[in-house]
C-alpha cells in the first residue's frame, strides 16, 4: 500500500496532514464505462450486448437500465446480467409493442472479488429498441370480416352467372350438368366459408 499525504503552508507555517495511513490502488478503482452497446429484437425477446476488456471480464458485474425513450432515466428499469458474459436478455412480454425503448449499461468490479474493489463507472452510450407491433385481435377480426363480406356477393354473383349460363346451355343440350356444378359450387362455399371462421 501507499501512504497519501498533503502538505500545504498555512499562515507561514508548513503542515503535513496524513489523508490515507494505507492506500491500495486497486481497492479505489474507477473503470471506464461498457463499449459499443447493440441490441437486437425478435417476436421473443430482446438482446443487448456490450465490450469490454476480455481480461476483465470474469471479474465484473454490470447493470443495464432500459425505459421508454423520452421518459426520465429515473423511473428506469434495472437488470443484472445472470452470468459475468457481456449481454442480456429482455422478454417481449416486459415491452410494450410499437414503443421505442432506450437502454445503457455500466459497470463494476464484483462484490465478491478480494483483490480488486471499485466504484460504478459512468454510464455507456445508448442503443435504441423496439418491439415490432403485433396486430390487435380486433383487427383481426376485421380482416375476416372483410373477406367474408367480399366473398359472400362474390359467391352468390357467380352462382348467377353459372345459373345463366348452363340454362342457355340447356336449351342446345338436354344433359343435366347444371345441378351437379351446382351442388359441387355451393359445397366449396360453405367448406371456404367453415375455414375463415
Amino acid at each position: 500500500g501507499y501512504r497519501v499525504s498533503l502538505q500545504g503552508n498555512f499562515f507561514g507555517r508548513n503542515h503535513t496532514y496524513i489523508t490515507f495511513p494505507e492506500y491500495n490502488p486497486r481497492k479505489h478503482i474507477k473503470l471506464d464505462p461498457p463499449l459499443n452497446i447493440q441490441s437486437n429484437v425478435t417476436a421473443s425477446k430482446c438482446q443487448i450486448w456490450w465490450s469490454m476488456p476480455w481480461y476483465l471480464v470474469e471479474i465484473l458485474q454490470c447493470e443495464l437500465q432500459y425505459k421508454e425513450y423520452g421518459m426520465s432515466w429515473e423511473i428506469a428499469l434495472n437488470k443484472t446480467p445472470p452470468s459475468y458474459l457481456p449481454q442480456i436478455e429482455i422478454e417481449a412480454t416486459e415491452l410494450r409493442s410499437g414503443i421505442a425503448y432506450i437502454a445503457r449499461v455500466r459497470c463494476k468490479v464484483a462484490e465478491n472479488e478480494d483483490s480488486y474493489h471499485s466504484q460504478w463507472s459512468e454510464w455507456s452510450q445508448t442503443t435504441v429498441f423496439q418491439r415490432p407491433g403485433v396486430p390487435k385481435l380486433s383487427e383481426k377480426i376485421l380482416n375476416t370480416r372483410t373477406i367474408q363480406f367480399l366473398f359472400i356477393p362474390l359467391s352468390f354473383g357467380t352462382l348467377l352467372y353459372l345459373f345463366w349460363n348452363c340454362k342457355s346451355s340447356q336449351k342446345a343440350s338436354p344433359a343435366l350438368t347444371f345441378p351437379r356444378q351446382l351442388l359441387s359450387f355451393s359445397h366449396s362455399i360453405i367448406c371456404t366459408m367453415g375455414i375463415l371462421r
